[in-house]
């Protein structure tokens, strides 16, 4: 800065015992400067990006507009804060409050290029491979909580505060907070284990103990949250997830999922021709996986039916719900055509005699 003031110092001159003239001109000098730098430099830099497929480095250049313009400006106007006639306090102020507001701006910036870089590499399978899209979420808030916590540091540095002192006492606060914010901290610790362990990611459709079933929409630190097929948003806290037990209908080798649908023809039925039918059924219908093919299973002889199970494979869980209803109206139909009947409940009532005329 030093040096900075030391080149325009010839023009300072021209204005010599006027402090608050040499501070205006300093500032919109400062603010001609930043744009003719930003404009300039981050021009060639566009430029050069624009030559190259990577998506990371049009992101840097796009983000470090707004960091450079307010650092040739802070230093612009710490220098004008100097040759005001104003208290040393005061203008150590002022010094404070440009660092603590640059400090915020750069930190949004790293922030920006860490979750930019982090989701380039696990888009990149010839990279890192602990970094893939089921671990995202866990270095992205990783890395946000080590760069708000020098963000901080930096904060308190820019104001001359000590931090010995916060640290010498942070072991006991952290004992009473650890107490009053277990179930938080349980959160937390489970939210970071469900991220390293991945047990389902975000897309994937999973079932609760205690019933519910949707698709994750969100993995955070502190809770996970499942859109319903209801459309209703459900935000479960990560302690609980992390000791319930969670089917992963999308995991596995693919995410096709096979549904059961069991039915009932009566007694003296041709078991053949049911097996055609159904097969025929889950066949020519489009919703319904060739690979692998459909199967039809005789499970039981009932106490009022055969039993069969026509067990086929679909695309995405998703479809469960629609796939089952076009099966089930296709059935009933064909079954109706076909002249095979369909048992269900009913009670024949037989009158041994006829009560007695008074």
């Amino acid at each position: 800065m030093e040096s900075i003031e030391s080149e325009i110092q010839p023009l300072l001159d021209l204005f010599a015992g006027q402090p608050y003239i040499q501070s205006a001109l300093v500032v919109m000098l400062t603010l001609m400067l930043a744009k003719l730098i930003t404009w300039f430099v981050l021009g060639i830099f566009q430029r050069l990006t624009k030559l190259t497929t990577a998506r990371l480095d049009d992101v840097i250049v796009q983000a470090l507009y707004t960091p450079i313009f307010y650092t040739i400006i802070m230093v612009g106007f710490s220098i004008a804060d100097h040759l005001l006639p104003v208290s040393q306090e005061l203008q150590d102020t002022v010094i404070a409050i440009l660092r603590s507001i640059g400090i915020f701006v750069w930190m949004r910036f790293f922030i920006t290029i860490s979750k930019a870089s982090l989701k380039s590499l696990a888009t990149d399978s010839n990279r890192l491979q602990f970094v893939q899209t089921q671990t995202l979420p866990l270095f992205q808030n990783l890395a946000l909580l080590v760069i708000i916590a020098i963000a901080i540091y930096l904060i308190f540095d820019a104001w001359h505060i000590d931090m010995s002192a916060w640290l010498a006492s942070a072991g006991i606060v952290g004992i009473a907070v650890g107490f009053a914010a277990k179930d938080t901290l349980s959160n937390l610790f489970s939210g970071v284990f469900i991220l390293a362990d991945t047990p389902y990611k975000i897309g994937d459709y999973i079932v609760l103990d205690s019933g519910e079933r949707g698709e994750v929409t969100h993995i955070g630190i502190r809770s996970t949250r499942m859109l319903t097929r209801d459309d209703v948003e459900l935000t479960i806290p990560n302690a609980v997830m992390g000791n319930s037990k969670v089917i992963n209908e999308t995991g596995g080798p693919h995410e096709k999922y096979r549904i059961r649908i069991p039915v009932g023809v009566a007694y003296g039925s041709d078991i053949d021709q049911v097996r055609a039918l159904l097969m025929g059924i889950a066949i020519d219908s489009q919703s319904v996986c060739a690979n692998p093919e459909p199967r039809v299973r005789f499970r039981a002889l009932g106490a009022s039916s055969l039993d069969f199970q026509l067990l086929c494979w679909i695309d995405e869980p998703s479809l469960r719900g629609r796939v089952i209803d076009q099966l089930l109206t296709e059935i009933y139909k064909c079954f109706n055509r076909e002249g095979v009947e369909i048992p269900y409940a009913k009670q024949d009532v037989y009158i041994k005699e006829m009560p007695a005329r008074s």
